[in-house]
């Protein structure tokens, strides 16, 4: 399979690229690309991309020689944990660019490549599921999340007659940098490595039972 995933230099989709890449063909986007250099595995082929500024012509001339994608998993994330009033017109701008409106662009773009049996998984937060406890600092975070698991179902619907399956998963607390940088000192209960498992296996086997689907991957929240 070749499978593209974003975010892939740290945290859980850096340890889920590890896992992939066993197996499969994992493309990495991602701006820092030393940590996947450094694995120096032919399966992954690190790409320097910068989701803000979402510069395709980085990515044309990579996959102009990729015939098909089977798998995409929106990965990255960015984090600010700040008061509702504090949080900056860029910060509040590169939150939704990085969570909610590059994601939709990857999909437009990957989508002629897509084969007829290929999974979009999006990852998620817990914050963007309605009705989950929500915590003070994360109002643009958990607000762009929470896009992208309304994104999730229509594309869903969009897609549904041509074989591509769309699902989301909504994590709670990992213990990655992301956390630690917007939490200090939190423990969460699950390591990047045990969230990768579940992630990398979701994402090759999740689409032969689920479409369209917000599954809440969580035993705690923040």
């Amino acid at each position: 399979m070749n499978i593209i995933i974003t975010g892939a230099s740290r945290g859980i989709g850096f340890e889920t690229a590890k896992k992939l890449a066993k197996v499969h063909k994992v493309y990495c986007l991602s701006r820092n690309i030393e940590p996947l250099l450094a694995l120096k595995n032919d399966n992954i082929i690190p790409i320097s991309f910068d989701l803000v500024t979402f510069d395709h012509h980085q990515l044309d001339a990579v996959f102009k020689t990729v015939d098909s994608i089977d798998v995409i998993i929106n990965n990255a994330g960015l984090l600010v944990n700040k008061p509702f009033m504090d949080i900056t017109p860029i910060e509040l701008q590169n939150m939704y660019s990085v969570n909610v409106t590059s994601p939709f662009r990857l999909i437009q773009y990957f989508y002629p490549k897509l084969t007829k049996t290929a999974h979009i998984v999006n990852i998620s937060s817990m914050g963007g599921v309605q009705g989950s406890a929500k915590f003070p600092g994360l109002s643009g975070y958990s607000s762009s999340k929470g896009a992208m698991t309304i994104l999730t179902e229509c594309l869903a619907e969009e897609f549904k007659e041509t074989g591509v399956r769309v699902n989301c998963l909504a994590l709670g607390a990992v213990q990655t940098e992301m956390l630690e940088e917007a939490f200090p000192g939190y423990q969460a209960p699950f390591s990047p490595e045990k969230m990768a498992n579940y992630v990398a296996d979701f994402a090759i086997n999740g689409k032969d039972f689920f479409n369209g689907k917000v599954m809440n991957v969580a035993v705690s929240t923040p």
